[in-house]
């Protein structure tokens, strides 16, 4: 602290007053710790093949980054509301790695890979059975569904006797794919596991009766 006099000179006399400057010294504080990071691998898929029939191998292959060996790879699918893990590999050199399952049962669920804490979803495993199907619409158009609203030429699909309302299925014709819902109940002709409404008809191309291939 630093005291000081001073004084002024005013025309009726001088008056002095008192002054204090007060100096403060700062000390330099080390900087908050950065709280430490760990890089989470980036996973790059790679080709995979998932849609199978069942009792194939399904396969996704793909690498990580950074492209280390040793690393730990989950194949996951969404199974009652939580992930289960299907299939596990390690990386190899170039962070490399290729999962394969083998298939026993039908079924339609979403897949994901998971490294070091990270995942990245890839899609639907989709594992097929063959079926036998018919289609209909002509003539029924305008008439009430099962399971709500009417049926029109652009309705997607299929009516089941059993399933329940809303229940989604798979259904694949060659390349093609579709994912559509149960919206009607029948078919009431023997040997026929679905009907398949025009609309899904023609995105599958399908004929009038015939095998086809489902998974739900």
């Amino acid at each position: 602290m630093d005291k000081r006099v001073r004084c002024a000179v005013p025309a009726l006399g001088a008056i002095c007053f008192a002054t204090t400057t007060l100096t403060l010294t700062t000390h330099p504080t080390a900087a908050p710790a950065r709280a430490a990071t760990t890089r989470v691998a980036d996973i790059k898929p790679g080709p995979a093949r998932l849609n199978v029939v069942a009792g194939r191998t399904a396969t996704v292959a793909g690498r990580t980054d950074p492209p280390r060996p040793g690393r730990h790879v989950a194949l996951q699918r969404r199974a009652g509301g939580r992930w289960v893990t299907v299939a596990r590999a390690t990386t190899r050199a170039g962070g490399v790695f290729r999962l394969r399952v083998r298939t026993h049962k039908p079924v339609s669920a979403k897949v994901r890979l998971r490294v070091d804490g990270s995942s990245r979803a890839i899609g639907r495993l989709n594992v097929f059975r063959r079926t036998s199907v018919s289609w209909y619409g002509p003539g029924l158009y305008g008439n009430k569904l099962s399971c709500g609203g009417r049926l029109t030429p652009s309705t997607l699909g299929v009516a089941h006797k059993t399933l329940p309302c809303g229940t989604r299925v798979t259904l694949r014709r060659g390349r093609r794919v579709v994912r559509v819902k149960v919206v009607d109940r029948g078919p009431y002709v023997g040997g026929r596991e679905f009907d398949l409404t025009a609309a899904t008809r023609a995105k599958l191309r399908f004929g009038d009766v015939g095998s086809v291939l489902v998974a739900n």
